[in-house]
């Protein structure tokens, strides 16, 4: 879900692209690119994944001209790049969306913090709990950090862009209907949840080297 057609006060499009990239500086910070320069492949997953995401927002609905619903794919770009390389990537999708003619520039600092900030936070901070506090188990980690985090990381996301929406927007019809959207939230939740969860397992299956927040000798090799 994203923001296409600026319904936000001035003050909360300052505030919100403030904090986005107070939040991208920070991810640049560690220089995750170093990464991507060292090891090839990871940089042509990374930049395959990034283009397919591109693409998978093209599939949206949009039912009023300020508002899309499409799939993120954040938390599977978190679990499998971990965060900075995710944020890097939210940041040149939202970009591509704005070349393209999708959404509009103003509100490239809202759209990152909904579509990549929240929900890479969430992801994180559940893969923390599960890494620290939940047996080695890899069904534990899939249902927790796939299905689970992602179903919870889509349901912050969309409160948090209602929330900005009710106090921050300018149009009361667009206040109304960002409640009334709130209500459809446990819809979106599912499909986001098994998309994520589904590819997750079929990377854990094939290839767990590259999911980079699943040690593959911790879950698998000791059980």
């Amino acid at each position: 879900m994203s923001f296409a057609q600026n319904v936000l006060a001035p003050s909360a499009l300052i505030l919100t692209s403030l904090l986005s990239l107070s939040v991208v500086v920070w991810a640049l910070w560690g220089r995750p690119w170093q990464e991507l320069i060292d090891d090839t492949a990871l940089q042509h997953r990374w930049l395959g994944a990034t283009l397919a995401v591109v693409l998978m927002w093209q599939l949206r609905a949009q039912a009023v001209d300020w508002l899309t619903l499409h799939l993120v794919f954040t938390v599977l770009m978190t679990l499998v790049f971990k965060a900075p390389l995710a944020l890097i990537s939210n940041v040149l999708i939202n970009v591509a969306m704005v070349v393209i003619g999708r959404n509009e520039w103003m509100l490239l600092g809202p759209n990152v913090l909904v579509t990549g900030i929240i929900p890479a936070a969430v992801t994180g901070t559940v893969w923390r709990l599960v890494d620290r506090r939940l047996p080695d188990n890899l069904m534990v980690f899939l249902f927790a950090c796939g299905f689970f985090g992602a179903a919870l990381a889509t349901l912050v996301a969309g409160l948090s862009a209602v929330l900005l929406i009710t106090v921050a927007g300018t149009d009361p019809d667009a206040i109304y209907l960002a409640q009334e959207y709130a209500r459809f939230l446990p819809l979106l939740m599912p499909s986001e949840a098994f998309i994520t969860g589904m590819l997750l397992s079929i990377l854990m299956v094939y290839h767990p080297d590259w999911v980079a927040t699943f040690n593959d000798h911790r879950y698998i090799d000791k059980q």
